[in-house]
């Protein structure tokens, strides 16, 4: 097959279902070698299955005369990660993009909360995005090392949630933040190895927003049905080819035809006082500073 991935070995994490589903389809589409990725986990991550989903959309990429493998492996345990890279570069010679999507959610009010939550959650966006790509990086950098330097191409996935904050999901969105920083440094520390690193806050019908936004992700009886995750991964594949070697650091979000370059947090309005600031002048400071600027956009389900 070919297309802009041709050639390409690619890891696409919670490939099974939703979103990464639609992203292995591309990739294969586009040419790419694709190693899905699934746990066939219920939507709270609870009742871990066999790999069906992942087997399925390996059938459906052979189907359509592309090359696939299914893999089962916990991405956010690191030697469970390590063994998904492994899959790759053995099976195919080599892992050239990573595409961090595999989650799940178990929303609650903040001061509801419980520690198993807020670990369960974190752990499976934050650290699943670490370690996948620390094993990818890993390899990219002895390949540069000895001469054959990859162009490796990391996507994470953040959301609405993490740029802006989600009532009733504090795990999810200070989990999704955290990803955002994460793009940032690995795009930093990477590129002298050839890598970029970008993220996308995809707005998309998926089972963890069918129900909690369920009147925005409504299927149209006709017409572009906008929040389809298939319209999610242009953009995803575009981001994992060659083609995109000069854009790194970036925060995409993808609401149906819209793309939308985030403007993230930079130095904005300031005052220097040249000697420490005794607390009770701080207030008409702030006041100052803060009229300066736009307020922040208003967090998703606040009043």
């Amino acid at each position: 097959m070919t297309g802009i991935c041709a050639g390409r070995v690619v890891i696409v994490t919670g490939a099974g279902r939703g979103i990464g589903r639609s992203h292995a389809l591309e990739f294969a589409r586009q040419g790419a070698t694709v190693v899905v990725n699934d746990l066939g986990v219920q939507l709270d991550g609870s009742e871990r299955g066999a790999s069906g989903p992942a087997e399925e959309v390996v059938a459906e990429i052979e189907a359509m005369g592309g090359e696939a493998v299914a893999n089962g492996d916990d991405v956010a345990d690191w030697t469970g990660a390590e063994r998904l890279v492994a899959q790759a570069v053995d099976t195919f010679g080599s892992i050239d993009t990573v595409v961090n999507n595999a989650g799940f959610v178990r929303d609650r009010m903040f001061a509801n909360t419980t520690e198993d939550e807020w670990d369960a959650v974190v752990n499976v966006h934050l650290k699943g995005h670490f370690c996948v790509a620390r094993h990818a990086a890993a390899w990219w950098r002895s390949e540069a090392k000895a001469g054959r330097q990859r162009a490796g191409r990391i996507v994470n996935t953040s959301s609405g949630a993490g740029l802006l904050g989600s009532v009733g999901q504090a795990s999810y969105s200070a989990a999704k933040a955290g990803i955002v920083g994460l793009t940032l440094v690995q795009s930093a520390e990477l590129g002298r190895y050839g890598a970029t690193a970008n993220a996308i806050a995809p707005v998309a019908r998926t089972r963890m927003t069918e129900e909690v936004f369920a009147d925005d992700m409504a299927v149209p009886d006709n017409g572009f049905d906008a929040k389809s995750p298939d319209n999610v991964a242009p953009v995803v594949v575009w981001l994992g080819s060659d083609q995109s070697a000069h854009v790194t650091g970036r925060v995409f979000e993808i609401d149906g035809g819209q793309l939308t370059l985030m403007d993230g947090f930079r130095h904005g309005p300031a005052r220097d006082k040249g000697d420490r600031w005794d607390p009770a002048e701080l207030g008409a400071v702030v006041d100052e500073l803060t009229g300066q600027i736009e307020p922040p956009e208003p967090v998703f389900g606040a009043g």
